[in-house]
């Protein structure tokens, strides 16, 4: 299993801005299906203690709703410790399944038009991992994982060999 961090090159302006994903090995009758993990639930207040202005140039009550998507972003990502706790689950509990684990900050300023991984679309090729709901699920915080398996070739016959 390949594990890529990408470290800071600039420092990040909140304890929070690490996206993280993972590269599942067979998927769905797909191969190599990269899975964006985000953070799917947060504490209210913690997003209330943000200085928004501060972080992104203006207040909530400032931002079109469209900028509003980028408080979304930035608390579905992961703060250092909860990215290496994550990691550290992945390489223990999925070793044999996943090919990659892939980490890095979010740029800051965050770009406009970032959409939020929870609003994402579900369909037939669409979806989300719950991670929290398998088994032995270890983690004190949730993670989901958004998939597009339209991204991805599916596995040929004599490959599932």
């Amino acid at each position: 299993m390949e594990i890529n961090i990408v470290p800071l090159s600039q420092n990040l302006p909140l304890e929070r801005g690490y996206v993280v994903n993972m590269v599942i090995k067979s998927f769905k009758g797909r191969k190599d299906v990269e899975v964006h993990l985000y953070r799917s639930a947060w504490d209210p207040e913690e997003e209330a203690a943000y200085d928004w202005e501060n972080i992104l140039g203006k207040t909530p009550e400032q931002m079109s709703l469209e900028e509003q998507d980028a408080i979304k972003v930035i608390m579905e990502s992961f703060d250092r410790f909860e990215r290496d706790e994550l990691v550290r689950y992945l390489k223990t509990r999925y070793a044999q399944k996943i090919s990659a684990i892939n980490s890095a900050p979010l740029p800051f300023p965050i770009p406009q038009g970032l959409i939020p991984l929870h609003l994402m679309p579900e369909d037939e090729n669409h979806g989300r991992i719950r991670l929290e709901k398998v088994p032995n699920y270890t983690l004190d915080f949730s993670v989901h994982g958004y998939y597009d398996l339209s991204d991805h070739p599916p596995i040929l016959e004599d490959e599932q060999d």
